[in-house]
């Protein structure tokens, strides 16, 4: 049976010592706890939402409370490591310290100021990866640490973390079968976002050299600009291109799809759309 925080809280120091003994455990002996790779999913209904329609919920994973506070421990640790060996790409901006959605505006803007004072045009794509969390390759995230030098019991403990995930779903006093999660990032986890944003960083170095993008998370930005737009939307529809060759490598390339826009930023308005193929 999982242990409450509130119990957690009210622990005295020789059974604080053995839950640390424990954590050591895991992480010197590789050897992850079965339980801890189990979540309950409970459902929220979105407001204002129709209550019969099974996309109307929102699925809040429950994990255990053990996982959750050894999880922060090593976030803190992961973290450090990501930002001393750089590697979360600058032009990163989401839940990170110090940074936030003003990054990505002033950026925008940056460049938008820049293309008029050049008298070019710019434009910009926007995308939303939805669903990222959930359709993102595990084992690129293992590929993501060993390219970037990291060895030892972190890397392995992203591993055993990572490989092996059930959930059943409750609703009310009733609970579903086990259902293996094969892909992903586990919801409700504490190393969700620093493990995406080390992973989604990579998505960058695909842009050709004309083109300059931007993330908040899983929210891309890229902007190309010029004062010929043929050759603009040649340039933007390359870099289309290899988005979606990052995303059939990397998450499931379906979820790129649903949630773009295109905007134009030009002093001239002859140019009022531009067509791109995905």
């Amino acid at each position: 049976m999982e242990s409450p925080y509130t119990m957690l809280h009210h622990l005295n120091p020789n059974s604080l010592k053995n839950i640390l003994f424990l954590f050591n455990r895991v992480w010197k002996e590789h050897c992850f706890p079965s339980s801890w790779g189990e979540a309950i999913v409970i459902l929220i209904l979105k407001p204002g939402k129709v209550a019969t329609d099974p996309l109307s919920y929102r699925p809040i994973a429950l994990t255990s409370c053990f996982c959750k506070t050894f999880e922060r421990m090593i976030n803190t640790r992961l973290v450090y490591v990501l930002e001393k060996e750089k590697c979360i790409s600058p032009l990163q901006s989401g839940f990170r310290k110090g940074r936030s959605t003003l990054d990505n505006l002033v950026f925008l803007e940056s460049q938008i100021r820049d293309a008029f004072v050049r008298r070019n045009h710019l434009v910009s794509l926007f995308f939303d990866i939805e669903k990222a969390y959930d359709r993102t390759w595990r084992y690129g995230i293992i590929r993501n640490m060993y390219d970037f030098g990291l060895r030892g019991n972190l890397p392995l403990f992203i591993f055993n973390f990572l490989a092996v995930r059930y959930f059943h779903v409750r609703i009310g006093h009733s609970s579903s079968h086990k259902f293996i999660q094969d892909q992903g990032i586990p919801q409700g986890s504490v190393l969700r976002v620093p493990l995406f944003n080390m992973h989604m960083s990579s998505i960058l170095h695909h842009l050709p050299s004309s083109v300059r993008g931007m993330l908040y998370v899983d929210d891309l930005q890229v902007s190309c600009q010029g004062s010929d737009m043929r050759l603009i939307k040649r340039q933007l529809q390359t870099t289309v291109n290899r988005l979606v060759k990052w995303c059939d490598q990397n998450v499931d390339t379906r979820y790129l799809l649903p949630r773009a826009a295109v905007s134009i930023f030009a002093e001239n308005v002859t140019y009022t759309q531009i067509l791109l193929y995905i």
